[in-house]
Order: C-alpha cells, then sequence, then structure tokens
C-alpha cells in the first residue's frame, strides 16, 4: 500500500510501484488521527502526538528503504513532504531536510509561481532553514510559470544575487494535463458535444477515499459527475456511487444525516441504478461489524439492507493488484483491492467479477444495485463501457485512461528536457559533492 503521487511516479520511471518508494504512509482517519502504514503495510491508528514520538523508529523504515533503493538504482530522486521550513515539525522530521541530512543528498527547491509569491516564498523558505540546510539546496526550480519568460528575467536574476544559488528550470503551466490527483477530488471534465450529459452522483463523505476511482468518469465526454455534499444539491441522477472510506461506518452515519437513504430508495422505485464501490459496497449491506475497533469504537451498524449480506472488518487488510472479467461477460477489468473488511451473505452468491479466479462483488437479483472492492474498475475503456452500458448509458466511448496518463507523463518529461539548464544543473551537483574534497 502506497500513496497514488509514488505509483504515478513509479509509472513514469517505467518500473512496477514498491512500497520502498514510500516506506512511510499516513492516511487519516479523523482529523487528529492517522492510520500508519509502513513498507506498504498497516501498523496501528495514531494520534498526531503518538505519531510524532514514533518518528524516530519510522526513521529507520525510510533509511532502509533508502539504502534499497541505492543499491539496486543509479539514481534516486526523492520528493518531500510539504515545505522543508515547517518549525514545528522540524525536530525529528523524516520527509524533508531531515532525511536529506541523514542521507546526505542535494536539495532542489520548488516552487509554484501560479499561487503567487513565488519570490518570497523561495527567499522565506531559505530564511527559515539552517546554515547546514541552506548550504544543502543547490538551486531552484519555478513551477506552472504563464506569460512572457522575459518579463520574469529580472526577477530570476536578483534571486541569483541575493542567495548566491542558481535558477535551474522554469516550466511553464501546462493546460489540460491530466496526472491522477494524490489525496484530493480533482475537477475536470472532457468537453461534451452537445448531448445530454449522463449524470453520475457521488455523495461527498469526509472519509472519501480513492478519488481517482471518478477520474475516468469525469474525462469521459458523455458523462458529468457530481460530487454532492447533500441530495438537495442534486437535480438528477442517472447512477449513483457510494465511495470508498476511510471510515465506513461514520461516513454511513454522516450518510443518513444528510439524506441521502431516503433519496436512494427513491432513486431505486424509479429504475436507477446504484453501484458501492470498496467501502461503498459494504454500506449496501445489512450489517457493519467492527468488533477489534478498527475505525474507532467497537461495535456494530446498521446498513442500508440493499444486498443480503454483512460485513465484518479485520486487523489484516487485503491488498492486490488483480485482472479478469465481468461475471457474466467476457469484458476485461482490472484494478486493485485494498480493504479491511470480510464479507458474507446470499447476496455474493451473484458476484459482479470473477478476479483472478475468485468471485468479487455482487449483483442484485433485479440488476438495478452492484458492488465491488475493486478500485479502478472504471480505467480500462472497456470496463467502463460496460459498467456505464449497465447503469443505463448506451455510447461506447470511454477514455483510455492509461494512454492518457502516458501522454501527461510525457509532456511533463518534456517540458523538462526543454527548460531545465542542464550545465548549471551538473554544476551545481558537482560543487556540493565536491565540497568536502
Amino acid at each position: 500500500e502506497i500513496g497514488r503521487a509514488q505509483s504515478v511516479q513509479a509509472a513514469a520511471c517505467g518500473l512496477p510501484a514498491h512500497s520502498d518508494m514510500n516506506p512511510v504512509l499516513l492516511k487519516p482517519t479523523t482529523d487528529t488521527c492517522a492510520q500508519v502504514i509502513i513498507h506498504g503495510r498497516v501498523l496501528q491508528n495514531q494520534s498526531a502526538t503518538q505519531y510524532h514520538d514514533y518518528k524516530k523508529v519510522a526513521k529507520q523504515a525510510v533509511l532502509a528503504s533508502w539504502r534499497r533503493l541505492t543499491a539496486q538504482y543509479q539514481t534516486v530522486v526523492v520528493e518531500g513532504a510539504g515545505s522543508p521550513a515547517e518549525i514545528n515539525l522540524r525536530a525529528g522530521d523524516i520527509a524533508n531536510m531531515g532525511f536529506a541530512e541523514a542521507v546526505d543528498c542535494p536539495v532542489i527547491l520548488i516552487a509554484d509561481i501560479d499561487r503567487g509569491g513565488v519570490f518570497a516564498h523561495i527567499v522565506g523558505t531559505l530564511a527559515l532553514l539552517s546554515a547546514a540546510e541552506q548550504n544543502r539546496v543547490i538551486g531552484f526550480v519555478i513551477n506552472r510559470f504563464r506569460g512572457d519568460i522575459a518579463l520574469l528575467q529580472s526577477g530570476l536574476d536578483w534571486l541569483e544575487a541575493e542567495t548566491g544559488k542558481p535558477v535551474l528550470a522554469v516550466l511553464p503551466y501546462l493546460h489540460d494535463l491530466y496526472l491522477e490527483a494524490e489525496d484530493a477530488l480533482s475537477s475536470r471534465h472532457a468537453r461534451n458535444d452537445g448531448e445530454q450529459a449522463f449524470t453520475v452522483v457521488v455523495p461527498h463523505l469526509p472519509s472519501f477515499s480513492n478519488h481517482t476511482d471518478f477520474d475516468p468518469l469525469q474525462l469521459h465526454p458523455g458523462v458529468r459527475v457530481v460530487f454532492a455534499g447533500g441530495p438537495e444539491d442534486i437535480q438528477g441522477a442517472d447512477l449513483i456511487v457510494l465511495p470508498g472510506s476511510k471510515s465506513v461506518r461514520r461516513d454511513l452515519a454522516r450518510l443518513r444525516q444528510q439524506g441521502w437513504e431516503e433519496f436512494i430508495q427513491r432513486h431505486l422505485r424509479y429504475g436507477g441504478k446504484v453501484l458501492g464501490i470498496c467501502g461503498g459496497f459494504q454500506m449496501l449491506g445489512r450489517a457493519i461489524h467492527d468488533p477489534h475497533g478498527q475505525e474507532g469504537d467497537a461495535g456494530s451498524a446498521v446498513g442500508l439492507g440493499l444486498l443480503d449480506m454483512e460485513t465484518t472488518l479485520q486487523a489484516h487488510k487485503c491488498l492486490r493488484q488483480v485482472g479478469g472479467v465481468f461475471a457474466e461477460q467476457a469484458v476485461p477489468v482490472a484494478g486493485y483491492e485494498i480493504h479491511m473488511g470480510v464479507c458474507g451473505g446470499p447476496a455474493l452468491a451473484r458476484p459482479l467479477f470473477k478476479l483472478d479466479g475468485a468471485d468479487d462483488g455482487a449483483l442484485s437479483v433485479d440488476g438495478q444495485i452492484a458492488g465491488s472492492y475493486l478500485h479502478g474498475l472504471f480505467d480500462l475503456p472497456e470496463a467502463c463501457n460496460a459498467l456505464l452500458a449497465w447503469a443505463g448509458y448506451r455510447q461506447a466511448r470511454a477514455v483510455d485512461f492509461n494512454a492518457l496518463r502516458e501522454a501527461g507523463i510525457d509532456r511533463i518529461a518534456d517540458s523538462w528536457a526543454a527548460h531545465c539548464d542542464g550545465a548549471k544543473l551538473d554544476s551545481a551537483l558537482a560543487r556540493f559533492y565536491a565540497r568536502d574534497c
């Protein structure tokens, strides 16, 4: 189990994703608590204070991954997390300058000019670093620049004179670039060519997870995806999708508080379709049991009762990449599973998919309700077309999601090649590694 950003970076390198690329992963479960994942496996839920104390141990996991990667590859590029000048988090830091000092690597500071104040960000960040940390910064990259570079040049000259460090690249803003968002909803939509959009409604719940499940639908030219805080915001729906969740019982309670249960029942009475993904699939059953308090206080919650099954949350998390076909047709599907629940009940006798020889999910007898543990189920064009056809959309026009991501990666690579000053970068690296000679 790793973060989406590291998965995309692995794809950009043409390498299979590995947990060493994201040795410590934090998945928030509440505003003050997160699930701590070490080397791809869940350790435990910790409060912010507990994790701060645990970072000394977590650092050893980070360094172990670093040693393994540097033994395998000629070059390892490490992405920091947030700002390197977070004064309140500097003690025990394992993600920014603390890591760079531990492995003695150079640092490039990257600033987003599209947010404004880029020179203040760069100079202010340097000012908040210690002298040793400042010496570790070999140069700057300014990202997402719009306009005439000539109008920026005087600022670049001042920055280099003020800091004594080179600007290695000014990268342009790439319009209509597609790459998956790491941990937030994106709002990408393809242009509609005039047909009435097929509307997919997704309740926006507090612990909504795996947002990228919906990227292929957002990019589909005939589909409109609506992320709604409550059913009162909805003008109509062709398909309702209950998304993944990092806290299923809490999100189920919020779903009821917001009035979604009545909305879903009315939607079904009028012949609409409902799909649940992972946590959303669990909500469709009769009950969700958490006897060991995996997602909060131990206990059970009554489900929506739309599928005849129950779910029990367990300490072991299922983590696997899978492929297969729809249970009732030979249409390929692929993705990944990442869940702590085990389902049981008569509804599972009618699976939605057959994945690597095993049944997955459920399809109701009347064909209106479906659920699955599979994330990425819309990624393959054939699977997206089949699921939309089941939901009532008949135009076979799905986007080739993987090809679109590859094109986005290529655009970034081409932009870097065109705008990075390779001579400045080589010189800065040479000076850093020769500093002790």
